[in-house]
């Protein structure tokens, strides 16, 4: 049922009008839950695509059909934006929350969840997101510990902001089914996705550091800039994400970006590219093309995408990378 490109993408699709079947997908890589069918059995149909993304799995469902689903985990988070139609959602023994395309809830499934009214237009984003890997993604941008675990708002508005951004990026994994070798089957490209829909979600949604997170950072001395820019001179084809440049640094991710800012006038990121773009330049003058394409020196220093390795190496050197290595 799962094509090899679909694997390759970490992308599962699924099919079927067999409840039991519907409950044994949905399990894999969710819940074990409980499915009731209180609508038109014969009109259920159960359509699935999920891209499992390390800490998250990402999901897009419907049932064609009303539907009641009971489900209970402990050490995970859910959201659920409603792509259309609606449901209704109770999480333990608190009053109810009704949702629709506007808005998404913010889950805890270790109080028990239980979803009813679900309509039989209804088709939602469903993503699960492991706890401690969002807490160590909120330690990281907050620059250390928490004292205590976040509380969630329930509702996230995503009809706008960083929201709308959040559940546009989340979607955008599932297209990613259509395109054979797409980037998601990276796994460079794969982590750099899963780190923003974690750090994007701590900025979407309402929470009780979200204060904190949007204060003022302090800026770092430049030794602290001079030990990362150092470490990525050195050795700049290794992978470089956002925390484990703030590693490197021994500050938050946030005053890592402040720091970079002010003495070298950007991102730590857009730094990495920049380092990563000169090797590249320097390999190509001095190759020989007879025995080696750019695709290899792309690829050579991290760029998996040809498309935008040339446009940007066109911006910084003027010319493109196969002049450059004809011209070698």
């Amino acid at each position: 049922m799962v094509g090899d490109e679909e694997r390759q993408a970490a992308i599962s699709c699924y099919e079927t009008r067999c409840v039991e079947e519907s409950h044994g997908f949905i399990a894999e890589h969710y819940y074990d839950l409980r499915l009731d069918i209180p609508g038109r059995a014969e009109d259920f149909l159960t359509r699935l695509s999920v891209a499992e993304l390390g800490a998250l799995t990402v999901g897009d469902i419907s049932f064609g059909t009303e539907v009641a689903i009971a489900f209970a985990q402990p050490r995970v988070y859910h959201v659920t934006v409603p792509l259309t139609g609606r449901f209704r959602c109770r999480q333990g023994y608190g009053a109810h929350a009704y949702t629709a395309p506007e808005r998404a809830l913010f889950l805890k499934p270790e109080r028990g969840i239980l979803v009813d009214d679900w309509s039989a237009d209804c088709r939602a984003l469903t993503v699960k997101i492991d706890m401690a890997a969002l807490h160590e993604r909120l330690e990281a941008l907050l620059g250390g510990p928490v004292r205590r675990p976040p509380s969630f708002e329930t509702y996230i508005d995503v009809t706008q902001g960083a929201g709308r951004s959040w559940a546009d990026l989340a979607l955008w994994c599932l297209l990613e089914k259509n395109a054979s070798d797409g980037m998601l089957s990276r796994p460079l490209i794969r982590s750099r996705i899963e780190q923003t829909l974690l750090e994007g979600l701590l900025l979407a949604c309402g929470h009780s550091y979200r204060g904190a997170l949007e204060a003022p950072v302090p800026t770092a001395r430049p030794a602290t800039v001079r030990r990362v820019t150092q470490a990525i001179e050195e050795r700049p084809d290794e992978h470089y994400d956002a925390a484990r440049l703030a590693a490197l640094s021994q500050i938050g991710v946030r005053a890592l970006q402040e720091a970079f800012r002010k003495h070298v006038g950007m991102s730590p990121t857009a730094y990495v590219t920049e380092v990563r773009l000169r090797r590249a330049h320097e390999q190509l003058l001095a190759a020989d093309p007879a025995t080696i394409t750019v695709t290899e020196v792309a690829y050579r220093w991290g760029f998996a995408h040809l498309g935008r390795f040339a446009q940007r190496y066109r911006t910084r050197f003027g010319t493109s990378p196969a002049q450059t290595l004809r011209s070698g």
